[in-house]
């Protein structure tokens, strides 16, 4: 690869401003949603475990749920820039591939949340790093993973058929058996009437990667197979979309199992783009050009709704349909109760209780918050974006 010391530079910055507004956001924008507020009081898992330790150090607030969320966001992009180490022939093809890796709407949007897409990525990269430094498997972080999350199922499957083709007898064994003792531990889910979700996969699928990426990735898989240039990340991507695909046309699947497994692959299609891209003469690059110049737009509008998505309330006839919905008004709520020097409520809803719990609304007996217009005297609590009502709440005074 020819370097350029400069692209180091562009790279780190770039992180360092992206995680700035990371932090930003997670700080003043973002409400916690009922399943973070489960995570935080109810849950026993790993996820839970992060959370507490965090809420912990750094107290019961916003920034404190997501920070570690955050970092694990900015270890990730920093070891798959390691990875892609001596990958591309040209130092700006790896800032480029980089670059588009951090703003996948995938990953960028799991960096905010509490959920375990973002875990599971970065411990499938530390584990894809040191398998690239050291040229062989770690088996004692396979074992860890048995114990953080049951979507590394996917990875020891995978695995497993990569041992096949390379008649890995070690790892054939030790995959088989951790991928067994994880379905034992975990189970999968196969109950509930049969339905076919393969359309919404794939739609969940182009949103993760924008859908001229994800297109793109189908033919690099597809290329990759027929050329017979199977790589170890090539094996971990395909399991996974597969899976995905298989248990679609039964039930709707939890995609943060599989997704996290199949955005790594994001270097291998620019480093195949790249080269069909420059292997022709400049006037057969026009569908290159289009191709690139659709992504770069996908991405670029992907990134803006991330961090200013509360304008899009003005359109939406209905608020509930906003697709972060879920993660905004609490705070809002909580200011106007406090303006009320009010710091405890009884409630009717278990899920707004909770979320109200993490902002130290405790319960209480002098004032009932409903989210029903009971036939009864009450305070009609509004909250506004830009204007417009997105939530209702109903204050009454019970002593």
């Amino acid at each position: 690869m020819i370097t350029n010391n400069k692209y180091k530079y562009y790279f780190y910055s770039s992180l360092l401003v992206l995680t700035f507004i990371l932090l930003f956001k997670a700080t003043y924008t973002l409400s916690i949603s009922y399943k973070e507020a489960l995570n935080v009081f109810v849950n026993n898992s790993v996820l839970s475990l992060i959370t507490n330790i965090s809420i912990y150090i750094l107290g019961q607030n916003d920034l404190a749920l997501r920070l570690p969320f955050i970092l694990f966001y900015t270890f990730s992009i920093i070891i798959m820039y390691k990875i892609t180490e001596n990958y591309f022939r040209y130092e700006k093809d790896r800032y480029i591939s980089i670059i588009v890796f951090m703003l996948l709407p995938g990953v960028l949007s799991a960096s905010l949340l509490v959920n375990s897409a973002i875990v599971v990525t970065f411990f499938t990269l530390l584990y894809l790093y040191y398998y690239h430094k050291y040229n062989k498997h770690s088996y004692l972080l396979l074992l860890l993973f048995l114990f953080i999350d049951n979507s590394f199922a996917i990875l020891y499957l995978a695995l497993f058929f990569y041992s096949l083709k390379n008649k890995d007898t070690k790892l054939l064994y030790i995959s088989l058996f951790l991928f067994t003792l994880s379905m034992y531990i975990y189970g999968f889910s196969t109950g509930g009437k049969p339905r076919g979700f393969l359309v919404d996969t794939f739609g969940i699928y182009a949103t993760i990667f924008s859908p001229f990426l994800f297109l793109y990735f189908i033919y690099t898989m597809y290329r990759s197979w027929i050329k017979n240039d199977t790589t170890l990340i090539w094996y971990i991507s395909i399991t996974a979309l597969l899976l995905s695909m298989l248990f679609s046309f039964r039930q709707r699947i939890y995609i943060e199992d599989f997704a996290p497994f199949v955005v790594i692959s994001l270097p291998y299609m620019l480093k195949t783009f790249f080269h069909a891209y420059r292997v022709r003469l400049k006037e057969f690059r026009t569908k290159y050009n289009i191709l690139a110049f659709l992504v770069i737009l996908m991405l670029s509008i992907n990134v803006i709704l991330t961090f200013v998505n509360k304008p899009l309330y003005l359109i939406l006839p209905n608020p509930n349909k906003h697709f972060v919905y879920q993660y905004h008004f609490i705070k809002e709520l909580v200011e106007e109760l406090h303006k009320r020097n009010i710091h405890s409520v009884v409630t009717d809803d278990y899920e707004l209780a909770l979320r109200l719990k993490f902002y130290h609304i405790e319960r209480g007996e002098d004032y009932f918050l409903t989210l029903k217009n009971y036939d009864y005297p009450s305070e009609r609590i509004s909250i506004k974006y830009y204007g417009k009502e997105v939530f209702v709440a109903y204050l009454i005074k019970i002593k």
